[in-house]
Order: C-alpha cells, then structure tokens, then sequence
C-alpha cells in the first residue's frame, strides 16, 4: 500500500512539474487522418459560454446507472468538467488516467471531476475498465444521446460529432471560472487546472 502511494505520489509530481506535452510530441501514428485529408482542426467550434456566466445545467447518464446533474453540486462542492473528443483514442486515454492517479488534489480543492464524452455508455465501460480495472473514481458520463446536446450547450460540439478537448472549472456557486479549450491532440495541463482550483479557495 505504501509503495502504491509512494509510486502514484511520484507519477503526480511528474506531470504537475512537467510541461504541457507539444504536438510534437504526439505520435503523428496514432492520430486520426482519413488518407488524402488533413489531420482534424486543432480547434472547430463556437464557444457558447464565457467566464463570469451561470454554467447551464445538465443532467446526463452515467456508468453507475444514475443520472448526474451539474446542479446537485451547487453550495456544496467545485466541479471540473473534462470534456474529451472519443473513448480508445490514444491522447484521451492518457489524459483521464492521469487524473485517475491525481484524485487527492481535486479532493483538496473540494473539486467533483466529471468526465464526459459523446460515446455511449458501454463503450466508455469497456474503455474506462481498459484504461484501469477499476475504472475511474470520478463520474464518466454519456452525452450520446440527444448526441452532443450537452457539448452543443457549452458550444463545444465539432462538426464531426465529437466535443473538443475542454475544461471547465465551476465553483460552488455554479458560476464558470476557467475554460481552457485545448488542440484536440494535446493533454491541457494538469498542473494549470489545479492552479486554477486553488485560486478558488
């Protein structure tokens, strides 16, 4: 047990210390490009919220068989919204691992993660029980139906039907404090995010 700690402890270091990864960094391999068009848009939306707003309120499916709703956190806890664009990729499933590995500094921060995607529920139990057989500790929700309605309320819904790689960070009183939309092949940085909660207390 303590060396499991000890070892997660280390891997969190590490990615709070070290920069955001570069495209350059991206196995170019691994990402999607049809043969004879370009790779994806780092970015192909329209935003629809702004810092200082209300974040609208959602309630979607998860993989415990519940529903969640954004509002059922107001007065009581921080919330993050991770948005990212598809189950079995190879830049979204380094990326919630990670916070996998980093669930005591959102819990410092009284922050609830929730992890949402435009794939359906038994995809993301296949993918998340893949990425970790426990799965992961924070709420993984479906937004596939009506698809992308939630990542179409933030404006964050790409032409092809996927969300963009997005953070949201909502305090308690569930106005917006931070967006963060990143290139869709690229990790945001874990270490901003949790700057960003800390500047909440």
């Amino acid at each position: 047990m303590y060396w499991t700690r000890l070892v997660a402890a280390v891997a969190v270091l590490g990615m709070l210390v070290m920069p955001a990864l570069s495209r350059a960094d991206v196995d170019p391999g691994q990402l999607y490009a049809p043969q004879g068009h370009a790779a994806a848009k780092p970015v192909d939306s329209m935003i629809a919220v702004a810092v200082g707003d209300a974040a609208p309120d959602f309630g979607l499916p998860a993989l415990n068989g519940t529903v969640v709703r954004l509002s059922q956190f107001r007065g009581i806890s921080n919330v993050v919204l991770s948005f990212v664009p598809a189950a079995f990729t190879p830049v979204c499933s380094g990326q919630w691992p990670g916070y996998n590995i980093a669930r005591e500094l959102f819990e410092q921060h009284n922050a609830v993660l929730l992890g949402i995607t435009t794939d359906n529920l038994p995809s993301l139990h296949a993918w998340t029980r893949q990425m970790d057989p426990q799965g992961m500790w924070f709420p993984v929700l479906s937004d596939f139906w009506p698809h992308g309605a939630v990542a179409s309320l933030y404006g964050i819904l790409r032409p092809e039907g996927v969300t963009e790689r997005a953070i949201f960070i909502i305090d308690r009183q569930g106005i917006i404090r931070h967006i963060e939309i990143t290139d869709i092949n690229l990790r945001p940085d874990l270490g901003g995010i949790i700057k960003k909660l800390s500047e909440l207390q």
